[in-house]
């Protein structure tokens, strides 16, 4: 193979790598996997390795380059959050069935709709569990192998990307979860109220990756 033909194949430099992913990232909505980058960029390039120095290079501005569950994403500092409020405050309004229902999947996930049920006490309507997939913040997990084999719920990358978690492991706790409108300040079914906001922040085990 000549240089001429090898230099086809070769990777671009590092530090343009960094400025295609930057692109990558800035004008996607959703978050981008690694291997999505992979598919859009030259031959040979490292996304990874590219990702790293770019988190440096965003390390204390006001946007900065966050995991979320298995992508990436261009985002705004926390404590600027409140500058983008007025953008932020047309939230769907979710009932209160429908907040109720998307807080037990959040802290005990994968939850079928019969363990819901159970938990809220009263049956869970159709129309709850299809606004909540609607807005892509749950979605159908695997099947429980017990009889009639019922499909399971859990919170989406949308969800996390929502409250800027990494993964479920970091969900917030039930103030964090008031403070964004997602709970009034009524004990949520099944809880005690404010004091057990540490124990269930702290209910890792309850979630899978």
């Amino acid at each position: 193979m000549t240089d001429t033909e090898k230099s086809l194949f070769d990777a671009p430099p590092l530090a343009e790598q960094e400025r295609m992913v930057e692109a990558i990232l800035f004008a996607s909505i959703e978050p981008v996997t690694l291997r999505e980058m992979e598919e859009r960029m030259p031959h040979g390039s490292d996304p990874a390795e590219a990702l790293v120095y770019l988190r440096k290079r965003y390390e204390g501005r006001g946007v900065r380059v966050v995991k979320v569950g298995d992508a990436w994403a261009i985002r705004t500092a926390p404590d600027l959050a409140f500058l983008m409020q007025k953008e932020t405050v047309e939230q769907r309004k979710l009932s209160r069935a429908a907040i109720e229902t998307l807080a037990i999947v959040a802290y005990h996930q994968p939850v079928t709709r019969a363990e819901i049920e159970e938990i809220r006490g009263v049956a869970v309507s159709r129309g709850t569990i299809d606004q909540l997939l609607e807005m892509e913040w749950i979605r159908f997990g695997r099947r429980r192998m017990t009889p009639g084999r019922p499909v399971t719920f859990v919170v989406t990358q949308q969800f996390l990307d929502e409250f800027g978690l990494e993964s479920a492991r970091d969900l917030p706790g039930l103030k964090e979860l008031r403070a964004a409108g997602l709970l009034d300040n009524r004990a949520l079914p099944g809880a005690g109220g404010d004091e057990d906001d540490e124990e269930l922040t702290g209910q890792s085990e309850l979630f899978e990756d």
